[in-house]
């Protein structure tokens, strides 16, 4: 990824959803004023999982190829998956038996560099009724739902209604994974929007995790009252999950020197633009693992049992993390070294995961076939790999 120099102007946005005024006074060091309820324990298919860890098997398997600059992969329980292309603002779908049709394009996608039809969620269910994308309009990035109507194979999708709005939007550092966490809350990486004041600046949903009711609502025990900020000081967060335990992990790419994997815990100040990686000042709460911005550059994250994998787009691998007992230290791996290309996305099905290429999008090199979706099978890590 490209990371350019900082741009000038503080964009100072509601903390609920709505845009607010600019303002010129730098903003107070925000306090948590609210105690969140307790970690909520993981629901679905996770839990079939063993939380031991894992690691890559060797033999993938190139599901479909063809893609134009996906985004995000979403796997249906029926057996079918939703993708996301950012330029086109479209969703394709992937049928159970193989290939792809067209969904539908989310109106009013405007794409520039980073920003377009990122992120999909839909809620944990047998049989989801509503599709949630983030997308950057002409105005904000921003987060809507669609009812999504149809079956396996016929999906479509509907007008879309906002779920949070007035997300600071550039043409780089725009976020836009989301996800449902295991309490049933929506949640939403924000990048700083190429303006790093935002991150510190909890009345900006800017460099941000944002947390929501499904519609869009605060919920009672966010951190800062009426605030959809769950944490604050990140530059482009980009991947999200929980594992076993409930813990909640995120990518996190840096400046010039550091990447980052953290730990997410409610009302936390991750430092950015104070500090890039590991600081080691109490004011700011350090990621439990750092990586030269070369060798990752992390994008999409996945969560099987208790192992963490990275999808890493400028460092072209899959890297491993294998916390211990759910916290740091972490032991990490790289896998599949320059093999695919750009990697942006990765999701966790049953004890297999996706892996989504990222060559088409204007900064990689495309290959014959790309992009491309891949399935990898898992196998428990190598013993001496393991974190001890």
């Amino acid at each position: 990824m490209i990371r350019p120099g900082r741009r000038s102007g503080l964009l100072a946005l509601a903390a609920a959803v709505a845009v607010l005024a600019a303002c010129s006074a730098p903003p107070p060091k925000p306090t948590a004023t609210r105690t969140p309820t307790s970690t909520p324990r993981p629901t679905g298919t996770s839990q079939a999982v063993p939380a031991i860890p894992w690691q890559p098997g060797t033999q993938p398997t190139v599901l479909e190829t063809g893609l134009d600059a996906p985004w995000s992969v979403v796997p249906l329980a029926g057996g079918s998956a939703l993708i996301s292309e950012r330029d086109a603002g479209r969703v394709r779908e992937r049928l159970q038996g193989g290939g792809f049709r067209d969904v539908g394009t989310v109106p009013g996608v405007v794409h520039l560099w980073e920003g377009g039809l990122l992120g999909l969620a839909v809620p944990s269910g047998s049989a989801p009724t509503q599709l949630y994308a983030y997308l950057t309009t002409a105005d904000d990035n921003r987060v809507v739902r669609m009812p999504l109507t149809g079956a396996p194979g016929s999906y479509g999708i509907g007008a879309p209604t906002p779920v949070v709005t007035g997300i600071p939007k550039a043409a780089n550092h725009d976020g836009g994974r989301i996800a449902f966490g295991p309490d049933g809350m929506l949640y939403i990486t924000a990048g700083d929007a190429s303006n790093p004041a935002n991150a510190q600046d909890v009345s900006s949903l800017g460099g941000k995790v944002l947390r929501v009711t499904p519609d869009g609502r605060v919920p009672a025990d966010n951190p800062f009252p009426g605030s959809p900020v769950w944490t604050y000081g990140h530059r482009n967060p980009q991947g999200i999950g929980w594992d076993a335990r409930g813990t909640m992990w995120a990518s996190e790419f840096g400046q010039n020197t550091w990447d980052e994997l953290n730990i997410i815990r409610a009302g936390s100040n991750y430092g950015w633009p104070e500090v890039e990686g590991i600081g080691g000042d109490p004011k700011y709460t350090d990621p439990v693992y750092q990586w030269p911005t070369a060798q990752a550059s992390p994008s999409g994250l996945a969560v099987v049992g208790d192992t963490v994998f990275l999808a890493a787009l400028r460092g072209q691998r899959l890297w491993t993390a294998w916390p211990k007992a759910g916290a740091a230290p972490v032991t990490v791996a790289p896998f599949f070294d320059g093999d695919f290309g750009r990697l942006r996305d990765v999701v966790a099905v049953g004890d297999r995961i996706w892996l989504l290429t990222n060559n088409t999008d204007g900064r990689g090199s495309p290959r014959a076939g790309d992009d491309r979706l891949i399935e990898v099978p898992l196998t428990p890590a190598q013993t001496a790999k393991r974190p001890g």
